[in-house]
């Protein structure tokens, strides 16, 4: 079906599945008002019956991100860089022996002791049982999901209030967060927004940016965990892909050591992790191949629209794009069912401009992993 569509029955609404450069930029400028990114999420997580009404109907939380922590991005750096590398020291410790790990549950404390540097700082971010609550309401978020997604829209509210783990371990993370959130609330009644030692971290920039109702503990919790969610799941699965490839491809591992080692010299910067691109190929790769999903960019459409070709899809529908069968179509990489981690630097020539390009967090109709447009995540 390239540079067509075809559609998929659900409970209580159809699935439209295009395919195809143009019909996938031409759903990329859709307008939001027309068809929405975060109403497909809303409807595929069940927002309402996992996150809560709350973060569904009030998502200020997602423009802090947007704004606040992609501008504190460089700033943060070094602390993200320290944690990443004693949470390895810790989890993958130098072994001259061969040693056996589950790699998801491995890479999700990695992950989660990271992302939480920047989220909520030191020294809960290396909290075991924080941690672990976090990976925790990842996984009952994606399973209370599946469950309620199975259920007539009628009978969700009453399977999300049974069936849902979420609410206990939403007061699992209170215990942690809540004298964090009363202590930094009490030091800015006190000493005003710029107060001396604030930190620069997530909840921060979210308790300067709520206001009212979105101030109060438990509504900044669930701002804290519903990032964590996002953050956790789709970097764990990634990089679980990556792992599992370096194991599955050990030829490839002497280039990657000597680009790695020549960065090194330079110190890791910004700057320096933008030279690593068979580093950066072999990430690419692996996702292309090892994304997880058949569908990416979905869309619920909130007025008829109608792609150039005439395809037409009504109100309440979903449309999504063919990202398994894009990610393997001769027509945009050739040998597309082989691995070859390489793939991506040898597209790339000299050129900063083109290696650009070509590199993993870059989107076009041909790698659509992230997604592709203003809402890729």
């Amino acid at each position: 079906y390239r540079g067509a569509a075809f559609r998929i029955p659900g409970i209580s609404k159809w699935m439209v599945v295009v395919s195809g450069h143009k019909m996938i930029e031409e759903l990329k400028k859709a307008p939001d008002d027309q068809v929405s990114f975060l109403e497909a999420a809303a409807d595929s997580i069940q927002t309402v019956h996992t996150l809560g009404a709350e973060v569904y109907h009030d998502p200020y939380h997602v423009p802090v991100i947007r704004s606040a922590l992609t501008r504190h991005l460089v700033a943060c750096f070094p602390e993200v860089q320290d944690e990443l590398a004693m949470a390895f020291a810790e989890r993958l410790p130098p072994n001259e022996e061969w040693t056996s790990m589950t790699v998801l549950p491995t890479v999700m404390q990695i992950v989660s002791r990271t992302s939480n540097r920047m989220f909520v700082g030191l020294p809960l971010c290396r909290n075991v049982d924080y941690q672990s609550l976090n990976i925790t309401f990842t996984i009952d978020v994606m399973k209370a999901a599946q469950i309620i997604n199975l259920f007539p829209n009628i009978l969700k509210p009453l399977a999300g209030h049974f069936l849902s783990d979420v609410p206990t371990t939403v007061n699992r993370a209170m215990r942690h967060l809540e004298p964090i959130i009363l202590e930094r609330l009490r030091q800015e009644e006190q000493y005003g927004k710029e107060w001396s030692g604030k930190p620069n971290d997530f909840l921060s920039w979210l308790i300067d940016q709520a206001e009212g109702e979105q101030r109060t503990p438990r509504q900044l919790t669930m701002r804290i965990l519903s990032t964590n969610f996002a953050a956790i799941h789709t970097t764990s699965m990634a990089f679980t892909q990556v792992l599992l490839n370096l194991a599955a491809y050990p030829s490839h591992v002497p280039e990657l050591r000597e680009e790695v080692e020549v960065i090194k010299e330079e110190g890791l910067t910004k700057i320096s992790l933008n030279k690593m691109r068979k580093v950066d190929s072999f990430v690419k790769e692996s996702m292309r191949l090892g994304s997880g999903s058949a569908i990416s960019m979905q869309r619920k459409v909130l007025k008829d629209f109608t792609f150039s070709d005439g395809t037409f899809v009504p109100k309440g529908h979903v449309i999504a794009v063919a990202s398994f069968a894009t990610h393997h179509d001769e027509e945009n990489y050739s040998d597309p069912n082989v691995f070859d981690g390489f793939r991506f630097a040898r597209m790339s020539d000299s050129e900063n401009e083109a290696f650009n390009r070509h590199q993993a967090v870059t989107l076009s109709s041909d790698y659509v992993v992230f997604g592709n447009g203003r809402h890729a995540w």
